[in-house]
């Protein structure tokens, strides 16, 4: 029997790229999956992947409103079930150095990742506690949390303080039995069109990755459905970086003292 089918799986940014690949991946394994996205003609676009309407709920979101996530929240669980995985998944990643960066693109990558991450957290755990079932949470850093980049300021300050919150999420939700992680994706393969990434970036980073290769939305679907498994009951607060290997050091670097044999 499918791990997920009974469940109840909420993905927010998930009309495309990696919050797309979280989702199908929890519908494949037998799960009621909704998902919110600020894109309605992405959203349309993404039904395509789900054609079980009854196991699928489809809305525009904004994640930096309460009431359009309470909205969210409620309007999926009325469709589906009560909410018992939620993923925080909803994020931007403009670039600007910080002596050119207006306050208003400050505010706004704030507000989308950091309060949005917050506001999706705080409707779900509130839904599971009411309900009395527990559940998972997975929100959605980056390897820019711990590796400061040139004009990502605000995207790293956000990812940042994302983890933060998950840390004190799962200390304050233990007691209601809900585990509160975050998944670390490094370069994703997902051809933004709200947050494009240069060739020249790609090549760069992707040279440095010890595994040799971009990362796929199915990679962060992996590590998201470990953290919403039975396998993981045991685990919260903790960080899981799924990144090839970049975030283990340098791998660029040669040895520093070879030897010969």
């Amino acid at each position: 029997m499918p791990t997920f089918s009974d469940q109840t799986v909420l993905v927010t940014g998930a009309a495309a790229g990696i919050g797309l690949g979280v989702a199908r991946a929890f519908y494949d394994e037998g799960a009621r999956v909704a998902i919110g996205d600020f894109r309605a003609d992405a959203l349309e676009q993404a039904r395509t992947h789900f054609p079980d309407s009854s196991r699928f709920h489809a809305q525009e979101l904004d994640v930096r409103d309460q009431q359009s996530v309470a909205t969210f929240v409620h309007n999926s669980e009325a469709a589906l079930g009560p909410v018992s995985i939620m993923v925080a998944n909803a994020g931007i990643y403009p670039n600007t150095p910080v002596t050119e960066m207006d306050p208003e693109e400050w505010d706004r990558v704030m507000e989308t990742n950091a309060r949005g991450t917050f506001l999706t957290c705080q409707a779900a755990a509130r839904s599971m506690i009411k309900h009395g079932n527990g559940g998972k949470i997975i929100t959605t850093a980056s390897g820019a949390a711990f590796s400061g980049r040139r004009g990502a300021a605000h995207y790293c300050a956000s990812k940042a303080a994302i983890v933060m919150l998950t840390k004190v999420l799962a200390l304050e939700l233990a007691e209601h039995k809900i585990n509160v992680n975050v998944v670390s994706p490094g370069l994703i393969e997902v051809h933004s069109e709200v947050s494009p990434i240069s060739d020249e970036y790609a090549t760069i980073l992707t040279n440095s990755i010890p595994l040799g290769r971009i990362g796929q939305p199915q990679d962060i679907a992996g590590g998201v459905m470990f953290l919403a498994s039975p396998a993981a009951d045991f685990i919260t607060g903790t960080v899981l970086s799924v990144d090839g290997g970049s975030s283990a050091g340098r791998a660029f670097l040669p040895a520093s003292n070879p030897t010969t044999t």
